[in-house]
């Protein structure tokens, strides 16, 4: 082989194995997307519950504790879908805030809101 053949032997052989690393570089960030989609719907889906049966001034503050989680997970995933489900469930827990919640109707009814806010979650995640 001549000089010139070795040399593009060499660069075939090394524009081959970039663009193999590009493949495994592009499924390594791939699988990071999904590793971080999966342990920010678990972490969220963990957040959802909320018991109105406690003092209102700690159910408040519980509230107000996930809806400040939930829009940090929302600002950390890239997933649209994801994003937009986490923000509509803090969305939810600014509701609760400004509601009675010593009225039982008022809580069932936004336990229902809820409940879909939840479900659309569960589906951007799927």
């Amino acid at each position: 082989m001549t000089r010139g053949g070795i040399t593009a032997a060499l660069l075939a052989a090394a524009a081959l194995l970039l663009s193999g690393c590009d493949q495994v570089g592009s499924a390594v960030d791939q699988g990071s997307r999904t590793a971080d989609k999966v342990g920010t719907c678990a972490e969220a889906l963990g957040l959802a519950d909320l018991n109105p049966l406690v003092d209102p001034a700690k159910f408040k503050a519980r509230a107000e504790d996930k809806e400040r989680r939930l829009r940090e997970l929302a600002g950390n995933v890239q997933d649209q879908h994801v994003k937009n489900a986490l923000l509509g469930m803090a969305d939810s827990y600014v509701e609760v805030q400004k509601e009675r919640i010593e009225d039982a109707g008022v809580v069932a009814k936004w336990v229902q809101r809820n409940v879909k806010k939840i479900d659309a979650l569960r589906a951007a995640c799927g």
